[in-house]
């Protein structure tokens, strides 16, 4: 059993990003701007943003925070969203999810600039993405096509299962293991919450993507033996023993799946840096104009 270590993969993309970037601005090209803006004080929102800013500056990006109150009207923030669509600077920007209640997420996604959506949350850049056209690729699924590639993970012919049909996961995630490419060429069933026979569907396995935000959802039951499983889930789970007084919990039961596993990602420290790293991978080509010139 392997532990896929997407901290020190991620680590290692982080300092090509740098390397490239500082022969860009040696050439005396334009430094990478990445924009976020981050609505209210959700405390994850808060350390998500905080870590992207972060692999910004390791990157050798130039980030720009962009902060809203909680309460911050739907025509404000779009016409935030809409400054940014204009500010040439600025190549790429996000917003961070989840939003208030009264704003609609999916009006401030369609409302950014598709060249500009780094995150590929756009209707546009999930379109390409379905008929394998360049595209920003969203952020965690593409995280998890290069922990698969880094670690030589076969893929051609492969069941895989992916629990899930979120806009963010679980549908990018299907639709890049059908692609023509590697990693790919799977042959792919996705799982949700009325799916009938579910254990069985996992059981089949090869590869098991699980991204229900359901902590400790995926049991030793469900795995086949020598299974490859990703855990895109992150939730935090009340722990008084901790000083932030939670712990981060994936959807697999680690400890009781892992000794099944041909391959399996830790929760911290597995898919979670690797989202943030593609951010940045897709930050990069957007200064680079390498899917819009």
């Amino acid at each position: 059993m392997t532990i896929i270590d997407g901290k020190a993969i991620s680590e290692q993309i982080k300092q090509e990003i740098a390397t490239e970037v500082a022969e860009i601005v040696a050439a005396g090209g334009k430094r990478p701007h990445l924009a976020a803006i981050l609505v209210g004080h959700d405390g994850g929102s808060e350390t998500y943003v905080a870590n992207k800013v972060k692999a910004c500056r390791v990157c050798g990006f130039t980030s720009t925070l962009i902060r809203y109150e909680a309460d911050v009207t739907e025509d404000e923030l779009l016409a935030g969203i809409r400054q940014l669509n204009q500010d040439a600077d600025v190549d790429g920007f996000i917003v961070q999810l989840p939003l208030p209640r009264h704003l609609s997420e999916q009006k401030v996604i369609e409302t950014i600039d598709y060249r500009k959506d780094v995150d590929g949350f756009h209707p546009i850049n999930v379109g390409r993405m379905a008929i394998g056209l360049p595209c920003y690729v969203s952020a965690t699924p593409n995280g998890i096509l290069e922990l698969l590639k880094r670690y030589e993970i076969a893929t051609s012919g492969k069941k895989c299962v992916v629990l899930g049909r979120s806009n963010i996961v679980g549908k990018p995630m299907a639709t890049l293991m059908m692609q023509k490419t590697y990693p790919g060429d799977a042959t792919v069933t996705v799982c949700h919450s009325h799916s009938a026979d579910l254990v069985k569907e996992c059981r089949e396995a090869d590869i098991l993507i699980a991204a229900m935000g359901q902590p400790n959802f995926v049991k030793a039951d469900m795995v086949k033996e020598g299974a490859v499983v990703i855990d895109v889930g992150t939730t935090r789970v009340p722990d008084a023993s901790r000083k932030s007084g939670f712990k981060l919990t994936g959807d697999v039961l680690f400890e009781e799946v892992a000794p099944h596993c041909s391959y399996i990602t830790p929760v911290p420290g597995g898919v979670g840096p690797m989202t943030i790293v593609s951010l940045m991978k897709n930050t990069l080509l957007a200064g680079k104009k390498a899917i819009y010139p």
